[in-house]
């Protein structure tokens, strides 16, 4: 027994970690949706409580083909043609004042994704941020052309001629240096996975993804999906942290590394509107229609599907670097590398379960328990033999107290609007939202004017520049507009916010704080001034010292930030 052990040690020995996942923990084929939310991980909850009289706390790819294809876009992408080519060059909305002190050629800035951060910082507001940034990741198709014409309907190719349009934002480098942090686990952050003669496998070991099994696994045709690469990169984390105010709805991303010449995923459809950057190599991807209206715009995943399964591809190029590729939730996609070069591309994804029917969901429950307590007519009792007379089979039947039954059904559907609290249900859905944002990531200048580079430290034997001295003359503003929601809640009013988020997806518990009534003023005094600073003496609290007091609690949980450093080191 022993001299066979280690024979099967020295095979062992012999085989790639394709073949020691396989021969040891056999070919496990896991069906698993390509989705733009990183998998969720441990929790925590914070909510602080100061005395009354202060404010109270609280993506995705087939069989290769022989040779690349040309690009093709067919019905229905025409009308439009679904295909862009894009000049060198983007410059802001609005012409020389769109930036502080006029547009500069992106090279100026460094160029690529670092350059134009570094361009967008400049400017005060972060709704316009998102929008510009929003602007540049479709351009050259204006954003108007696009939600008018693409945004959930058809797909949009763009076609740029310039490798460099993403330079920055992740590349095979990064990914190398992430697996070398040691902090990549399978399952959790990467997945391995092939695709071949129609079947699609999982091979994930278990525990840490090291460099050396990983790049095994890729030397031997598997591709890396890299889940919540905004985990890892702080580049990326930066560009979806803007990206989502755009949106309202959460800004994922997923990264895959496919080998030349192989393919990781089946043809499918996803639950998100997905935008495929090409950062290095090319793809040839196929792009194909929902082939029933269930699938328009579906509220989750499809399974794979074989390629007896599919039709015609509405669309079919070869996306190079530089390249954009965007299609709608329920158009189904497969894309395979081609034997000459490796791809990486990167898809954001968002809108996923961001639909009327999602909103729809959560309303109607409350609109029906309302009425329950305020209108008599839901709470009288259903007609004595209503049994005998409904039920699918009665449905036929000519009766006078059936056509009563479903008219009264239908007066109570249709009064049901008079109680649906519209604005208490958009609330909650952004409670969710702000769940599911990433927090901001800060400039170093804004750094100096928040918490975060407030200079308390441990100096000579005791901690030094500890107090955060707030006047009624200090000059504030929300960091961001879109990191903080008030709700209204049955426990009281709640401010919910963003600034304390995880880069992991929900890894954190949902951050608030409990708010007495008389600070709501000032928190919407605060989101209508933005992007203006306003002094703390015009919050509009009863005193001096309620003024000081909610500044300070919202400066010290990265909410508000001062004009001018509280503190010179």
């Amino acid at each position: 027994v022993a001299a066979m052990a280690a024979e099967q040690r020295r095979e062992l020995g012999r085989l790639s970690a394709l073949a020691v996942y396989r021969r040891v923990a056999g070919a496990r084929r896991m069906e698993r949706s390509h989705r733009g939310a990183p998998l969720p991980a441990g929790r925590k909850r914070a909510k602080t409580r100061p005395r009354r009289g202060r404010a109270r706390g609280g993506g995705s790819e087939p069989e290769a083909p022989p040779a690349a294809p040309p690009s093709r876009v067919k019905a229905p992408v025409q009308p439009p043609p679904g295909e862009a080519a894009a000049g060198p060059d983007w410059k802001p909305q609005g012409g020389p004042a769109a930036m502080p002190g006029g547009p500069r050629p992106m090279g100026e800035d460094g160029g690529g994704v670092s350059g134009l951060l570094r361009l967008l910082a400049r400017l005060e507001d972060s709704r316009q941020r998102a929008a510009e940034l929003f602007r540049w990741l479709l351009a050259p198709v204006a954003p108007a052309e696009f939600l008018g014409r693409h945004w959930e309907r058809a797909p949009l190719l763009v076609r740029r001629g310039d490798p460099g349009y993403y330079a920055g934002l992740f590349s095979t480098a990064d990914f190398d240096a992430a697996l070398r942090g040691g902090e990549v686990h399978f399952g959790t952050h990467l997945d391995v996975t092939s695709y071949a003669e129609g079947v699609r496998e999982t091979h994930n070991p278990s525990g840490r993804a090291l460099p050396a099994v990983v790049w095994d696994f890729y030397q031997n045709g598997c591709s890396l999906r890299l889940l919540c690469p905004q985990a890892f990169s702080p580049t990326v984390w930066h560009f979806l942290s803007i990206l989502q105010e755009q949106f309202g709805s959460m800004a994922g991303a997923n990264t895959y590394l496919t080998p030349p010449g192989t393919q990781g995923f089946a043809p499918h459809y996803d639950d998100i509107e997905a935008f495929v950057l090409q950062l290095e190599g090319k793809k040839h991807w196929r792009v194909y229609s929902p082939r029933t209206e269930a699938e328009v715009l579906p509220q989750f995943s499809s399974t794979n599907f074989t390629q007896a399964e599919l039709g015609e591809p509405v669309l079919e190029t070869v996306l190079e670097a530089g390249d954009l590729l965007y299609f709608p939730r329920g158009f189904i996609h497969q894309g395979d590398c081609l034997p000459d070069a490796h791809s990486l591309h990167i898809t954001v994804s968002s809108y996923q379960r961001n639909s009327w029917g999602d909103f729809l969901e959560r309303l109607l429950p409350a609109a029906l328990q309302m009425a329950l307590e305020e209108d008599v007519e839901y709470r009288r009792g259903l007609p004595m033999g209503y049994l005998q007379y409904m039920g699918v089979a009665n449905s036929d039947t000519v009766d006078a107290r059936r056509t009563a039954f479903v008219e009264k059904v239908q007066s109570l559907i249709k009064k049901l609007v008079d109680y649906a609290p519209i604005d208490a249900a958009v609330d909650q859905r952004a409670k969710s939202f702000l769940h599911d944002c990433l927090p901001p990531m800060l400039t170093q200048s804004e750094k100096v004017q928040s918490v975060y580079g407030f200079p308390a430290q441990w100096k000579d034997g005791g901690p030094c520049n500890v107090d955060i001295l707030i006047t009624k003359d200090t000059e504030v503003r929300l960091l961001r507009h879109g990191i903080v929601r008030l709700c209204n809640e049955e426990a009281g009013v709640m401010l919910y916010y963003t600034t304390e988020n995880s880069r992991v997806y929900h890894k954190e518990e949902p951050k608030f704080l409990e708010l007495d009534p008389e600070y709501t003023d000032s928190i919407e005094f605060l989101l209508s001034s933005y992007p203006n600073y306003v002094s703390v003496d015009n919050l509009p609290c009863e005193t001096l010292e309620e003024k000081i007091s909610l500044a300070t609690l919202l400066f010290e949980k990265g909410i508000l930030t001062t004009k001018k450093p509280l503190a010179q080191v």
